[in-house]
């Protein structure tokens, strides 16, 4: 059972994977829900490219902005809507966990900016370098200095927004992941893939032959796992 205290979590999926993708691994809210373990009183989630109203703060523990097909300087108007909702979350002190286009959005949402990774796309299993300031970092100070994390995505935070920490880069980008505010945080790599999520993301971008099964990355999931597990334990301390 839930405990009582415990709002739920909101998983606010943007947009639906292509359809090859979604025949085979479901869209990105059922990747959360079974990397984080969540029973179905525990989350809910938001489509705001459907049109749906995205959540008022005080009704939800934390939210989680999903990675999407999409790119941010289309300026769709649902994640224009989600990039205002974003800025009000944060000013109201709601816990936040950005991933893939997830991170650009908050980035660009809190005044930073995005556009094409000039130094091309970046995919498969890649390793990551955290900062000194990371070991600083209540969420963060368990990640080694070098680990390893499924990404795949076209466009970066190329400026992160003003008073922002950056405290991880990989070789093709140093904005993997950026700190806003004591709540707020977010992640260029997906930390919700497994090893078939990512071989059939890469199938359907027509480069499966580069894919080869390789050991799942350990402490991406863990900061996703431990986003959550943190918010719990304040939950229930409440």
């Amino acid at each position: 059972m839930m405990n009582s205290h415990l709002l739920p979590l909101a998983i606010i999926q943007l947009e639906t994977p292509p359809e090859a993708v979604m025949k085979q691994v479901g869209e990105q809210q059922h990747w959360f829900v079974a990397a984080l373990g969540l029973q179905a009183d525990e989350y809910i989630v938001i489509r705001p490219d459907l049109g749906e109203a995205l959540p008022d703060p005080a009704s939800i523990s934390a939210a989680i902005l999903s990675g999407s097909w999409a790119m941010v300087t289309d300026h769709a108007e649902w994640s224009e809507r989600t990039a205002a909702w974003i800025r009000h979350a944060v000013d109201n002190k709601l816990p936040l966990l950005g991933v893939c286009y997830g991170h650009q959005l908050m980035a660009y949402a809190l005044g930073g900016q995005v556009d094409d990774n000039p130094r091309g796309w970046e995919y498969g299993l890649q390793q990551l370098e955290t900062n000194p300031a990371s070991q600083h970092d209540p969420l963060l100070n368990s990640l080694p200095a070098q680990f390893s994390a499924w990404l795949s995505h076209r466009q970066s935070v190329l400026q992160p927004p003003p008073g922002a920490q950056v405290l991880a880069s990989s070789a093709r980008d140093d904005c993997q992941i950026i700190r806003y505010t004591p709540q707020a945080l977010s992640v260029q790599f997906h930390p919700e893939f497994t090893d078939e999520i990512m071989t059939v993301c890469m199938q359907n971008n027509a480069v499966s032959s580069l894919m080869t099964h390789q050991t799942e990355p350990v402490w991406s999931r863990k900061l996703l796992l431990d986003f959550w597990q943190q918010r719990r334990q304040i939950s229930k301390q409440a």
